[in-house]
């Protein structure tokens, strides 16, 4: 059971790992780190099509990530 656990926690890993490199960047250098922030806080930007689903995916592999780690944690007791 744990061996399966930890096989399930390495590929969710590396399907996130890819998803996070797929993504595009949301600054533009020092001047998007600057007004960034505002813009994301004040802009009506949303994210669209292929970005949306890979954030959207991120997020779901992130959850399933954490709750097999604390499943091996507590296989592992």
């Amino acid at each position: 059971m744990l061996g399966v656990i930890h096989v399930l926690l390495v590929i969710d890993a590396v399907i996130m790992i890819i998803l996070v490199l797929l993504q595009s960047g949301k600054s533009e250098g020092l001047s998007g780190a600057i007004s960034g922030g505002a813009e994301q806080l004040f802009g009506k930007q949303k994210a669209r099509g292929a970005d949306l689903i890979l954030h959207r995916s991120t997020i779901v592999t992130g959850v399933i990530f954490f709750a097999l780690a604390f499943l091996s944690a507590y296989v592992l007791q």
